[in-house]
């Protein structure tokens, strides 16, 4: 067990019967997978450790197959374990549809040069039979660590796949057999709830129109930098049906705090439309030193106060950082930097929940 300076871990159980209440900040495990880098299992051990160490009451990880092609969730069972903690101190997110399987080239056929130093490659399985597949998978990566919470992962990703109208029903289908698979676990009490995560909010939206969902995860969708209003206004659609929030992916793939990558592609200021994001960048940057207030935090914080939401998925491969997620919701930020975000034309001022 953690030592006892470390706050309580809320049970499974008390996840049960708390009706779903997401802390404000949930720990991402895609570096736990080797996103962007590869990292040493010493160090991805004290992210875990820090992690539930400074998490101040519900511990709450997501992670997903595709992440290392399984080895996020290799990691979180094997420091679970390393921390002596029993399968029911610990919550659990697994976002479900990529299954690992052999490597056979030199570099992972999936999201190429996103993922570093991976001895194994993952197919997406989207199916009634292949989510089932994924989930039991899944399991048997973490050990004795059985999610809580699960969802179809990448829905957008496979639909995208449809060459013509009629393959585009037929995998569409697929997602509803998905889903299908999913209700049934919950009814056998094998999980609490089901959602989904996509980076295109539509495909949300219109999944949500045929599958009665407990949570969402929205990822690269709504930032400080990008917040459509049609998507503003189905959040605030969510939030009537009481289907919870949780917005991923806030830092635009770390372009947003000085990062290299932007929605999980490397960036160069080579064209028109590149170099108007740094731009961008560069002045959110000058605001942020001006008002003394670090950008990360300005991420955080604006999409974590959009209507609707009641959590923010923040993933770090700095064990410092996660310390800093930890409380990042509770830092105040001056009413006046957000009127300089809105007058300098950084964010729409439609955004009424800031400034």
């Amino acid at each position: 067990m953690l030592d006892s300076k470390g706050p309580a871990v809320i049970t499974k159980a008390a996840l049960q019967k708390s009706g779903l209440k997401f802390p404000p900040v949930i720990f991402g495990t895609s570096g736990l997978g080797n996103l962007y880098l590869r990292l040493e299992e010493s160090v991805k051990h004290k992210i875990v450790y820090e992690s539930i160490y400074h998490s101040p009451g519900l511990t709450f990880f997501d992670t997903a197959g595709k992440y290392g092609a399984g080895l996020a969730l290799e990691c979180l069972g094997r420091s679970f374990k390393e921390l002596q903690l029993e399968p029911q101190e610990v919550v659990i997110s697994n976002k479900l549809g990529w299954f690992r399987t052999k490597l056979h080239t030199e570099h992972p056929t999936f999201e190429v040069d996103i993922w570093k130093g991976l001895e194994y490659d993952a197919v997406q399985k989207i199916s009634y039979e292949g989510i089932l597949e994924c989930f039991e998978q899944g399991n048997d990566l973490l050990q004795a660590y059985v999610p809580q919470l699960v969802s179809v992962h990448d829905p957008d990703e496979y639909l995208a796949k449809a060459k013509s109208e009629s393959e585009a029903k037929r995998l569409y289908q697929d997602i509803l057999d998905a889903y299908r698979a999913l209700e049934e676990l919950k009814a056998q009490g094998k999980v609490s709830a089901i959602g989904v995560g996509a980076k295109d909010w539509r495909m949300i939206e219109k999944i949500s129109q045929d599958v009665d969902l407990d949570w969402v995860m929205i990822a690269n969708s709504m930032t400080v930098l990008k917040h459509p209003k049609n998507l503003i206004l189905f959040m605030q659609s969510l939030a009537e049906k009481k289907i919870q929030i949780i917005n991923a992916a806030v830092f635009q793939s770390g372009f947003l705090i000085g990062g290299d990558y932007c929605d999980y592609k490397f960036l160069k200021p080579d064209t028109a439309a590149n170099q108007a994001l740094f731009r961008w960048r560069d002045d959110f940057f000058t605001l942020c030193k001006k008002f003394d207030v670090k950008p990360a935090v300005a991420c955080a914080q604006f999409s974590l106060q959009v209507p609707g939401v009641v959590s923010i998925a923040l993933s770090s491969t700095d064990p410092e950082i996660v310390r800093e997620n930890a409380s990042i919701d509770s830092v105040v930020i001056p009413l006046e930097f957000w009127t300089a975000m809105k007058d300098k034309g950084l964010i729409s001022k439609d955004c009424a929940w800031v400034g």
